[in-house]
């Protein structure tokens, strides 16, 4: 059975992640365990952005929705806070016994791309987003598929 586990402090400088909440596997619908956390300078409480952690394999994460899924609030963008984030959950991945980490993102979005660069993960490929997922419905076509190895 699977077990969240306790993150501890996760601070970058000035950045910080907060744990918001876990959510359980869902294997009906193709989602595994997942961790929410906040994005907050440090000390405070205002929230930057956010990112999800999501532990387990299958299809759907390896090719459109990807291990983790992050966020930063428009007026905080430029600070690198999203690949320090995602460099502050790659210990608790590890906790997880996660070897790689799919990350995915729109074509177009260059933000999100030069993120993946930034934490080493390999750009493999393009892939199109099946007509039957909620992601295509939310009007996303294609998808960009970073590999990033533990």
């Amino acid at each position: 059975m699977f077990e969240f586990h306790e993150p501890g402090e996760l601070i970058d400088g000035d950045l910080q992640l907060i744990l918001e909440e876990t959510r359980p596997a869902d294997p009906a619908k193709g989602f595994v365990p997942e961790y929410r956390f906040k994005m907050v300078p440090v000390g405070q409480e205002e929230k930057i952005g956010g990112i999800n952690l999501r532990i387990g394999d299958n299809e759907r994460l390896a090719k459109y929705s990807g291990h983790i899924g992050y966020g930063v609030e428009p007026e905080h963008r430029g600070h690198r806070y999203a690949a320090r984030s995602v460099r502050l959950l790659l210990p608790l991945a590890r906790q997880h016994g996660m070897e790689t980490l799919w990350i995915t993102c729109n074509p177009e979005n260059i933000a999100s791309r030069r993120t993946c660069e930034l934490v080493g993960a390999e750009f493999i490929e393009i892939v199109d987003v099946p007509e039957d997922t909620d992601i295509y419905q939310r009007g996303e076509r294609q998808k960009c598929r970073y590999r990033l190895d533990l």
